[in-house]
């Protein structure tokens, strides 16, 4: 082992090994408003599909409308992950937010449809590489032995996005403030939220383990001091006398340039630290992993996003009316933070790749009660129980996906892939609403459940275990 590797595997070891600290927790609170907002968009998009009477939608308007937001979710996901390899986790938090802030108070102002659906698309570029970006960093900063529980606590301030913005649609849907239509608010709502947010992360230490990896070792030593004194714990000496010959990137100027005061470098900045060397991706054991992702990916979304987004319709699609329709998909929407709390005490007992696969089992059965469900209260039960078992399932994806690559391209791994899921989400109003409209929800729900059965192959087939062990471990 060289010395270089020495002090990588010391400075690593001493961040995992951190007690929990109010720095961790500043981490915590802030990724989760942040993430507050990805999933405002997420379902914003089928309370607006079924709310939106102003333009009179169908068919295929109604379908990109549906669709629009994932599409940009897709793009941003895989291009603002790979610049958060570039010019850090931080940085991109911030361009990303005001990004979506900016498009989102835009289409609140829309003429037509098609302005509308172009705003949401350019919106969700924003916003698509959040959950990417988050992930990594959460991942890269909470100590080991807390990383699944904190990361959940994050998650579960986040869901509270969904409630919000069911309860919030079918208030605004029934009694529009001041003869502006409800879904012109919600657009609002999101966009002056999500700026607010850009102000409390600009406090924020960057990733220190992202900053020993691309060699900007005086930051990464100070970010980290800034985790221990949170900590309250004093750090022991690291040896860089080999610093030369880590695996570092071109250092990156602190006084990089950027339109959002404190965040370091901007996207177009030529300084930005080398592009990571994504060739080591396709070398055992990642090249399994990434593969296990691609397939994940591209059908987990039938299951969780496509209850989130086509609930209502369903419900519509059977016969009942968009108030209450709305209604009880707003019940059915309280499951998901208490679910996000749920997975909490489970991460912290249960290996993850086996807890996302008794998720995955409970998901499809949950889903097709729900579809089939005759009396109004088990729908809103079977609701709820799917939303409560969708974000067990998701906490511990978002946690797994994060800790399954290196840190030197882990955001660019993870929001390759993870895009694939925005592009699949995006596809789904094609492929599951005609099948609704064809054969009703029994079908369209059965369509759901298979996919599941081959993500839950491919996880059992091709994931790693990572419960309590350090990065350094899972990704040798």
């Amino acid at each position: 082992m060289t010395l270089a590797d020495a002090s990588t595997r010391t400075f690593d070891a001493q961040l995992d090994d951190l007690p929990v600290g109010r720095t961790h927790w500043r981490v915590v609170i802030a990724v989760g408003l942040g993430l507050f907002f990805d999933l405002y968009e997420v379902f914003l998009s089928g309370t607006i599909g079924t709310a939106l009477t102003a333009f009179k939608v169908t068919g295929t308007q109604q379908q990109l409308l549906l669709a629009s937001a994932f599409i940009g979710m897709f793009v941003g996901a895989a291009a603002f992950g790979n610049l958060a390899d570039r010019i850090g986790r931080r940085p991109t938090f911030l361009w990303t937010l005001v990004w979506y802030s900016a498009w989102s108070l835009i289409g609140a102002f829309s003429v037509n449809a098609w302005m509308l659906v172009a705003c949401r698309f350019i919106a969700g570029i924003g916003v698509g590489a959040q959950y990417p970006v988050s992930d990594a960093y959460l991942s890269e900063t909470l100590p080991r032995e807390w990383r699944g529980r904190m990361a959940s606590w994050a998650y579960t301030f986040s869901f509270l996005a969904v409630p919000a913005v069911g309860f919030l649609a079918l208030g605004l849907n029934a009694h529009p403030l001041f003869g502006i239509t409800g879904w012109r608010w919600l657009l609002g709502l999101g966009a002056v939220g999500a700026i607010c947010v850009v102000f409390l992360r600009r406090g924020l230490p960057e990733s220190p383990r992202w900053l020993n990896r691309v060699g900007r070792f005086d930051e990464a030593d100070a970010s980290l001091a800034d985790f221990a004194r949170g900590s309250r714990v004093e750090l022991q000496p690291i040896d860089r006398s080999a610093a030369g010959a880590a695996p570092a990137q071109a250092s990156v100027p602190a006084s990089g340039s950027a339109s959002v005061p404190g965040t370091g470098p901007g996207p177009g900045d030529a300084s930005a630290a080398a592009v990571p060397q994504r060739g080591s991706l396709w070398r055992p054991p990642y090249r399994g992993r990434l593969v296990m992702l691609v397939i994940f990916h591209l059908f987990q979304t039938f299951g969780y996003y496509g209850f989130g987004t086509l609930a209502a319709l369903t419900l519509v699609a059977r016969g009942y009316d968009t108030t209450s329709s709305l209604l009880y998909v707003a019940l059915s929407y309280l499951g998901y933070p208490l679910g996000s709390l749920l997975s909490t005490p489970l991460l912290a007992k249960i290996e993850r790749k086996w807890l996302i696969v008794g998720s995955l089992v409970a998901l499809a059965a949950s889903g097709l009660l729900f579809a089939t469900s005759r009396v109004e209260a088990l729908i809103v039960v079977f609701g709820f129980l799917t939303t409560v078992i969708s974000n067990v399932f998701s906490n511990a994806y978002h946690i797994y996906q994060a800790e399954i690559f290196p840190t030197e391209y882990k955001a660019s791994a993870v929001g390759w892939t993870y895009s694939l899921s925005r592009l699949s989400s995006g596809a789904l109003p094609f492929v599951l609403v005609p099948v609704l409209n064809a054969s009703g929800a029994g079908p369209m729900f059965t369509i759901v459940a298979v996919a599941l059965a081959i993500v839950a192959a491919a996880v059992i087939i091709g994931g790693p275990l990572t419960m309590k062990r350090s990065l350094s471990e899972i990704n040798p």
